[in-house]
């Protein structure tokens, strides 16, 4: 069984320099504790318990994803109300400016100023926003979001937009905001976070017909997810057909087990080392322009 400390050998052995993980957050930390009581009392929500593995300082986190060979990862901070955006950004842009491994991430929420202040982000030099349909309870269709789908569209800046029911369903989550949106900004550089999970062959499907939609493994495969929401087995040659836009993602810190089994179980869905190197490496790498 690999361990954390395990994955540097695994990386090397597989020929690629390390790990590139598009799903990482980095949060302030009145918000982050915040983030973790809500996943303390997820219980009740998901019917059992969900423990964070990684509950360490933002130091210690970052010496660990070191030390695990993750040479590049993002932040990821999530709007999850209107006016806080700005806050976020401002911590996120100080985060990346003292971790230069780390991608330049920042948020968004439909309100009317959303399209001008992604605008300044993009110019700032951001290379990665996060939304959450499910924690912001907003629609991806919301015309208030038009002006950031645009400015991405132009742009080619990446969104992780996690819009899947899972782990549990909100009134906006699946694939219907997602495909509208699509339809009007059909070259939307989007990383749909978790492949989707549960919805996914409907985020695959969207994946199949947009050249830059991406899906992040972010949790898929894991025995904690496959327990409630297992990968269809039926869908992996599809997946495999894709193999140039699937990423690594993790979650880390706020997951209930250790690193190293997200990347054990991406390995033992059996792909083959190519699609891991892509996954795990090459993708995010092209992507985000990010060498060695």
């Amino acid at each position: 069984m690999l361990q954390d400390l395990d994955l540097p050998r695994w990386a090397s052995d597989l020929g690629i320099p390390g790990l590139f993980d598009v799903h990482v957050h980095f949060l302030p930390p009145p918000i982050l504790r915040k983030v973790w009581a809500y996943f303390d009392a997820a219980g009740p929500l998901i019917g059992r318990p969900w423990t964070i593995t990684y509950r360490w300082s933002d130091d210690e986190r970052v010496a660990h994803l070191g030390a695990m060979g993750v040479r590049h990862y993002s932040a990821l901070p999530y709007a999850h109300k209107p006016g806080i955006a700005g806050y976020l950004n401002e911590w996120a842009a100080t985060f990346a400016d003292e971790h230069p491994e780390s991608l330049r991430s920042a948020t968004f929420y439909p309100e009317p100023d959303a399209g001008a202040y992604v605008a300044a982000a993009v110019d700032a030099g951001v290379e990665v926003f996060k939304a959450h349909v499910q924690v912001g309870q907003f629609a991806p269709d919301d015309p208030l979001l038009d002006p950031v789908w645009d400015v991405l569209t132009q742009t080619g800046r990446p969104v992780v937009l996690h819009a899947g029911s899972g782990p549990a369903p909100g009134r906006f989550t699946g694939v219907d905001g997602v495909r509208s949106v699509l339809r009007r900004f059909p070259r939307l550089p989007l990383v749909v976070a978790h492949m989707g999970t549960p919805e996914y062959e409907e985020f695959l499907e969207l994946a199949e017909a947009h050249e830059r939609v991406h899906l992040d493994t972010t949790m898929v495969f894991t025995d904690f997810t496959e327990r409630d929401a297992p990968y269809p087995r039926d869908l992996l040659p599809r997946l495999a057909a894709i193999q140039d836009r699937v990423l690594l993602g993790s979650d880390f810190p706020n997951i209930p087990y250790t690193y190293a089994h997200q990347v054990q179980a991406l390995q033992e869905v059996g792909l083959g080392d190519d699609w891991l190197r892509d996954v795990c490496w090459n993708n995010g790498a092209r992507l985000f322009s990010r060498e060695v």
